[in-house]
């Protein structure tokens, strides 16, 4: 795994704290929410790449094909 990886995702998980805090005291908890959740997803898909990698890896070390 990539360490620009490792900061990417410390990067947005910043960044949707902080909105997440600024949209909670503008007394808007459905879109700080909202934000969180898409935050969560964007981390998600940029990992799809690693946990196949993951598997490709367990597969070659046990022989399963």
């Amino acid at each position: 795994m990539e360490i620009d990886l490792i900061f990417r995702i410390a990067a947005i998980g910043i960044i949707v704290a902080v909105l997440d805090q600024v949209l909670r005291r503008a007394d808007r908890p459905e879109i700080a929410t909202m934000t969180t959740l898409a935050g969560v997803i964007v981390v998600l898909l940029m990992m799809i790449t690693e946990i196949n990698h993951l598997f490709e890896t367990v597969k070659s070390v046990f022989g399963l094909y």
